[in-house]
């Protein structure tokens, strides 16, 4: 029978999240994009309830093992929304899916209390796009909830603009991404429950995009499993001369390349697609799609 080979994936071995239990190495496991900002960068934002469970339910019949649900756009220059509004927005979606999905259900919010009030109504992960750079109460959070935490490399609060030239992108992710993890353990995350995010689009140039995509596998020895978020993202659209909207085929390319360089995780739009993208990649890289059954 195949063995993976891979340490990280060994020393890690599983996550629990709500019902769902997350077998590190065995296959790809996807996140779908549940947006409910009108200004989301993708185009794929949702104001309405009933559109909302509608979208959710389609991609669970496509196979999506966990829905990641976001109030508040993270393009540059777009609006900051208050926690008012945030909540607003959030909480009767969540309501909702709770009611009608088994899936899990990640909240993406940088907001202590929209994050507290999510897990309240049946969100069981947390996504925080700054990597506790605004403190370790989200890790705190997690912590006293039990719950994973995906902790993301930002650089934005260096490079807002895209225009900082780092000397060495990975080097700097790297470190970005050990401070936040020893945050998250010292207030008591269990290392079971931490991902980690390289921030693919998040105050990079577009070499540095790139890059970090190429050299995925160098932070595989950092002893989290990776998540890979590049869905309809700009590093795609800037390849093609394309918009969001027309970058399936990129984000299919993308998505392959980040299987075969360590991703265990991919936070996409197009589920269907996405899905027989990871049944292919599994069976080359990691053959564990045979062995679930997907």
């Amino acid at each position: 029978m195949f063995q993976h080979n891979d340490d990280r994936v060994k020393e890690v071995g599983q996550t629990q999240c709500g019902r769902m239990t997350f077998h590190w190495g065995r296959r790809t496991y996807i996140m779908g994009i549940i947006n409910l900002s009108p200004d989301s960068f993708a185009g794929d934002g949702l104001d309405d309830v009933e559109a909302v469970v509608r979208q959710a339910k389609r991609m669970a019949r496509e196979g999506v093992d966990i829905l990641d649900v976001g109030a508040e756009s993270t393009r540059p220059g777009s609006r900051p929304i208050s926690v008012d509004e945030e909540l607003g927005r959030l909480i009767p979606v969540l309501e909702r899916l709770r009611e009608e999905l088994t899936l899990p259900l990640s909240i993406d919010t940088y907001k202590l209390k929209v994050a507290r009030e999510a897990l309240d109504v049946g969100a069981v992960m947390l996504n925080d796009i700054w990597g506790l750079k605004q403190g370790p109460e989200m890790a705190e959070l997690a912590a006293q909830r039990d719950v994973p935490i995906i902790l993301m490399s930002n650089q934005r609060d260096i490079s807002p603009h895209h225009d900082v030239i780092f000397p060495d992108i990975i080097s700097v992710v790297r470190t970005d991404l050990k401070r936040a993890i020893q945050q998250a353990l010292i207030v008591g995350v269990p290392v079971e429950n931490i991902i980690i995010d390289p921030g693919i689009g998040f105050g990079k140039t577009q070499e540095q995009n790139l890059e970090v995509l190429r050299r995925l596998k160098e932070f595989r020895d950092l002893g989290s499993p990776v998540l890979l978020a590049c869905s309809r993202k700009s590093i795609i659209g800037r390849v093609l001369n394309l918009p969001p909207a027309q970058s399936l085929e990129g984000t299919m390319a993308a998505v392959a390349i980040g299987i075969a360089n360590g991703a265990d995780i991919v936070r996409i739009h197009d589920v269907k697609e996405i899905v027989r993208v990871c049944k292919v990649s599994d069976a080359v890289i990691r053959w564990g799609a045979f062995h679930e059954g997907r």
